[in-house]
């Protein structure tokens, strides 16, 4: 596979063609100059040691060589070949609460876009250490498996929304579940698990899963978001109602977060509209002892250019060795 690490120079390669055109149009006005001056035959023959089919050689080779310094400067490269790199670092797993309570407004613009900032933040702050991303609502699934590959999270963190979960819900347990059996075969150690949710878990024991991930290993953080007075959740810009018609409203259960982090030997932090609660946990995570992770990585592609401005320079020592004049035995006339 070939790309160009420095593509915009490419641009240059549209003054490969006009170089000959300019060329033809500069010898159609010398040409009629000299017929100013008398006869074309008489004129020529003034000049007997100037070459007409030397100049279009030493342009063509001119040309050739200007189009073969401009690849180089694109920097062209082949190669992607995959490597094995150790890192150390800890395993870190989001589980982010997807279901319709999250689209409550007492943070800005609501509860699931200010954790995705949050996120995409502490992503920004990571080094070695590897993050995957589990979403979920009635049920659970893996959005990105344990990675290095800090701009796919972000990408993959970007296009979720309540909709990518079909059944509604709050399935804590669940999520810890899957998010526990997400991690690598080569971590045992520093492994934790951040729970971010409005608490209401309406579908399983999230604090049994919980005791039962701390059992391997495995740290279980909760980061409760909103309120316990409760919001609102607007959906199709209208206030969400049950069955009856009733307004539904949204309460942050804290009680049933912090016994999660509590049975996970994490910790409970409250989201805030300025400092969401995770710095304080990727803190805490570095004080875990780290492990020597390994990463599959694509080495660098290896560079072509020095080719490309060897033929340039080999180019235009030929066309400096033509001249511009005949010689006696000449291989252009």
């Amino acid at each position: 596979m070939l790309i160009f690490a420095s593509s915009n120079y490419l641009w240059l390669l549209l003054l490969v063609p006009l170089m000959p055109l300019l060329y033809a149009l500069v010898r159609h006005f010398r040409r009629r100059r000299m017929l100013r001056l008398g006869d074309e035959a008489l004129v020529q023959a003034l000049m007997p040691s100037y070459s007409y089919s030397k100049g279009w050689a030493r342009l063509v080779l001119f040309d050739l060589a200007f189009m073969f310094f401009v690849i180089g400067l694109a920097r062209p490269q082949i190669g992607a070949k995959l490597s094995e790199r150790e890192t150390k670092g800890a395993e870190i797993i989001v589980c982010l609460d997807v279901s319709n309570s999250m689209l409550a407004t007492d943070y800005s613009p609501n509860r699931l876009e200010r954790a995705k900032l949050a996120i995409s933040r502490i992503v920004d702050k990571l080094q070695d250490d590897r993050i995957g991303l589990v979403i979920f609502a009635g049920t659970s699934f893996v959005q990105l498996p344990v990675t290095t590959d800090y701009i796919s999270a972000k990408m993959f963190l970007n296009n979720i929304s309540t909709s990518s979960v079909p059944v509604q819900g709050t399935a804590i347990g669940d999520a810890i579940t899957t998010a526990a059996r997400s991690f690598s075969i080569q971590s045992e150690k520093s492994r934790a698990i951040v729970v971010i949710t409005d608490g209401e878990n309406h579908e399983d024991d999230a604090v049994q899963a919980a005791k039962a991930a701390a059992e391997t290993g495995i740290r279980i953080y909760t980061v409760g978001v909103g309120s316990a007075e409760g919001q609102p959740i607007p959906m199709d810009g209208e206030l969400l109602k049950d069955k009856d018609g009733n307004i539904v409203v949204t309460r942050l259960d804290e009680k049933t977060l912090q016994e999660i982090a509590s049975a996970g030997n994490g910790a409970y932090v409250h989201a805030g509209n300025e400092e969401f609660g995770l710095n304080p946990i990727i803190d805490d995570l570095r004080r875990l002892e780290a492990e020597q992770l390994k990463s599959v990585v694509f080495e660098e592609y290896d560079e072509q250019y020095m080719y490309f401005f060897a033929m340039a320079l080999a180019l235009l020592v030929l066309e400096q060795l033509i001249g511009s004049r005949k010689a006696k035995r000449s291989l252009f006339e």
